[in-house]
C-alpha cells in the first residue's frame, strides 16, 4: 500500500465521525468556550470544516492561503458542508498521481504570509490529523454543552443502552 493509498483509507474512515461529532452538537450553546482562551465550538467547528476546503486546495495547487474559518448557520448545516466538501476532496483523489502526491511541494500561507512549505503529501496528513485533534477538542465540549457523544471509535457510553 503506497502513502496516497493509505491516506485514502484514512480519509474515508474518519468523515462519518468527524460528521457526527460537528452534527451532535447543540445548536443553542454553540458560542460554549470552556475557558476565555478557547475557541468556542462553533469556532472549533468552523474552522474543522475550513480544513476540509483546504485538503481540496492543497491537492489542486502549488499554495494554499489557508482558509481560517468556513461558517455556517447550525449544527446539521456544519455537518452536511463538511460532507459535501469531504466527498469533493474524495472525489479529487480518485484518480491522483502519486508523483503529485510525492514530488510536489505546497506552500502553506497564512494571511498571505508564507509559513512552511511542505511535500504535498506532508501537507495533507498536516492537515488530516490537525482535523482529528479538533474533533477530539469538539469531543470534549460536547457534554458541558448539553449534548451527548456519538460514537468515534467504537461506542460512546452517550449512546449505549
Amino acid at each position: 500500500m503506497t502513502n496516497l493509498q493509505f491516506f485514502k483509507a484514512c480519509l474515508a474512515n474518519e468523515l462519518k465521525a468527524t460528521k457526527d461529532i460537528i452534527a451532535a452538537l447543540p445548536n443553542d450553546q454553540l458560542s460554549y468556550r470552556p475557558h476565555p482562551v478557547n475557541r468556542s465550538g462553533y469556532e472549533i467547528s468552523e474552522h474543522i470544516i475550513a480544513h476540509v476546503a483546504d485538503l481540496a486546495v492543497i491537492l489542486q495547487n502549488n499554495q494554499c492561503d489557508e482558509i481560517l474559518s468556513y461558517p455556517f448557520t447550525n449544527a446539521e448545516d456544519g455537518a452536511d458542508k463538511l460532507s459535501q466538501l469531504w466527498d469533493a476532496v474524495t472525489a479529487i483523489l480518485e484518480n491522483y498521481s502519486e508523483d503529485r502526491w510525492t514530488e510536489e511541494t505546497v506552500e502553506l500561507l497564512v494571511d498571505g504570509k508564507l509559513l512552511v512549505t511542505l511535500p504535498r503529501m506532508q501537507m495533507m496528513w498536516f492537515f488530516f490529523f490537525d482535523i482529528i485533534h479538533h474533533r477530539g477538542q469538539l469531543s470534549s465540549y460536547i457534554r458541558p454543552m448539553g449534548g451527548k457523544n456519538p460514537a468515534v471509535y467504537g461506542y460512546s457510553a452517550d449512546t449505549m443502552g
